[in-house]
């Protein structure tokens, strides 16, 4: 059986870059699972956030999964405190869709900081410096676009449409995980994945 996980993004680069972690992680897990993930849709944060608006989002995902399978919703926390706006943002969602597993995932600051966490997997990768070393705290850098064009050769600045998903499929996970925003990340995709996985071998009848 084929399992889906739609997902909610809000910019461009993520609509590449959130299917393909999914994938990362589902691969090194649960090798032996069928999953699709279909192409993102995008959502403005600042709409997201509005009531009804989120909702909205939710059961179109519903739809394009055929009511069958996962949802994963994924922002910036940009100045939010993720631990408060992440809740309450899923059980608006919950609400919307109490029949699939959801996860609400907010990244502190920015996506890029899991990047700097990890920038020691990333060392001579699309113009990082070979000798670069991730700062000591990656989520308190609120500019970590900014960071990684400071740690690019002179002619190279940070690209987030082309540059994103690269990273995304090259750092180390284990070392982003000392974040807490990407530690959050990766055990949200897993329970999903394994709530997945568990209905799948119901259907197979194992």
């Amino acid at each position: 059986m084929t399992v889906k996980i739609g997902c909610i993004v809000e910019g461009e680069s993520e609509v590449k870059t959130v299917p393909l972690l999914i994938r990362r992680i589902a691969a090194n897990l649960y090798p032996e699972l069928p999953i699709v993930v279909p192409p993102p849709i995008r959502r403005p944060r600042n709409k997201v956030v509005k009531e009804n608006e989120l909702e909205r989002a939710v059961e179109f995902v519903a739809r394009q999964i055929g009511g069958q399978g996962a949802i994963f919703i994924i922002l910036d926390s940009d100045k939010d405190c993720p631990a408060e706006l992440g809740p309450a943002l899923l059980h608006r969602a919950s609400q919307a869709r109490s029949d699939l597993p959801i996860a609400v995932v907010l990244a502190k600051h920015e996506f890029e900081a899991w990047f700097l966490a990890a920038a020691a997997s990333l060392r001579g990768q699309r113009g990082l410096n070979n000798n670069i070393h991730p700062p000591n705290d990656p989520e308190a850098i609120r500019n970590a676009k900014g960071w990684l064009s400071q740690q690019m050769e002179s002619n190279r600045t940070y690209s987030e449409t082309s540059d994103q998903p690269a990273f995304t499929a090259r750092f180390n996970l284990q070392q982003a995980l000392q974040t807490d925003s990407f530690d959050k990340c990766y055990r949200e995709i897993v329970r999903l994945l394994d709530e997945l996985q568990k209905l799948s071998n119901l259907t197979n009848g194992e």
